[in-house]
């Protein structure tokens, strides 16, 4: 997805629906491609960034002088970071489809997506907005050559929402980062596009200190995707995300309810990362069509191997035994 083809095709795919009440049963290769994709949970992240995109995008929108106001989406690593992010492109992308017709032939690129490079030096990553929309670059070519034609091309384009994924990886403290830093700080003021950025714990890495880090904290309203808690107080914000995916299980014999009620459980295995729930969820639900049971129990979820952040916090209970005379 980080060349505007690639986007483009991501935004218009058909998302992955539970079956309609009443439809045919669907067979099992389309039930293991359903739950391998399986649904997106919108969550109080996507929403409260999509609302925040769509009023600074009208902010900005006839702004000349000064950058545009930013958004910076972070929190911990598989908090959904990265889902709130393109569901937000995904959703303006379609907007402007709406609105304005097939965007390929009329040579409108509304959304651009663009992922820090590892130890991105300024031209490596002007050379990543290069590629993203398929700009010519000769190896000849200085930094103020692709960034000159990367303004011009995305003016062209009519590009009005830019996402930036992996900010965590610039350090401004180093000189190649600092260069970057002020790379994006320019790109900013010269293409008429609103900026978002996505990354990990942005506010404890060093994006946010010395001069350039103040810049950007001036500029810039933070997006928490923090870790579902399991009680804010009357509400269960985790069991409400259970449930939302239970419901989108496509499984014959699974037991309605049963996950919900193992939410205390989900929440010790996950952390109350979605990422970490969604992938325990769904590989569940292949096991399940796999072997034939067709339903998801504590013992297909204890057989599930999450990621090692997730493994690495979870400890399960043992279960002492006690002997009588």
């Amino acid at each position: 997805m980080t060349t505007w083809d690639g986007f483009a095709r991501f935004s218009v795919m058909p998302v992955a629906a539970p079956p309609l009440p009443g439809a045919p049963p669907r067979g099992l290769e389309e039930r293991l491609a359903y739950h391998s994709r399986f649904v997106t949970v919108r969550t109080p992240a996507i929403d409260a960034l999509a609302q925040q995109v769509r009023t600074l995008m009208l902010l900005g929108r006839h702004q000349q002088v000064t950058a545009r106001p930013s958004l910076i989406v972070t929190g911990p690593a598989g908090a959904g970071k990265t889902t709130a992010l393109l569901q937000v492109g995904r959703v303006c992308h379609l907007a402007h489809t709406r609105r304005h017709g097939d965007t390929a032939t009329a040579g409108q690129v509304p959304v651009a997506y663009v992922l820090v490079p590892p130890a991105a030096s300024a031209k490596t990553l002007a050379l990543e907005f290069a590629r993203y929309l398929g700009i010519p670059v000769a190896g000849r070519m200085s930094q103020a050559q692709v960034v000159n034609s990367v303004c011009h091309a995305y003016a062209q384009a009519g590009v009005r929402l830019v996402m930036i994924d992996e900010i965590h990886r610039l350090n401004p403290r180093t000189t190649t980062g600092a260069q970057s830093a002020d790379l994006l700080k320019d790109l900013s003021e010269r293409i008429g596009a609103t900026f978002v950025y996505a990354g990990i714990d942005v506010t404890a890495t060093p994006l946010f200190t010395g001069v350039r880090g103040a810049q950007l904290a001036a500029r810039a309203s933070l997006v928490d995707c923090d870790p579902f808690p399991a009680r804010d107080g009357v509400h269960e914000p985790f069991k409400d995300l259970v449930r939302a995916m239970e419901n989108a299980l496509d499984l014959r014999y699974h037991r309605a309810g049963s996950l919900v009620r193992l939410a205390p459980y989900l929440h010790a295995r996950t952390a109350g990362r979605i990422g970490s729930l969604a992938r325990l969820v769904k590989q569940a639900a292949l096991a399940a069509l796999l072997d034939g049971t067709e339903r998801i129990t504590r013992t297909t979820l204890d057989a599930v191997r999450l990621d090692h952040l997730a493994e690495q916090h979870y400890r399960p209970r043992t279960r002492t035994k006690t002997s009588t005379r």
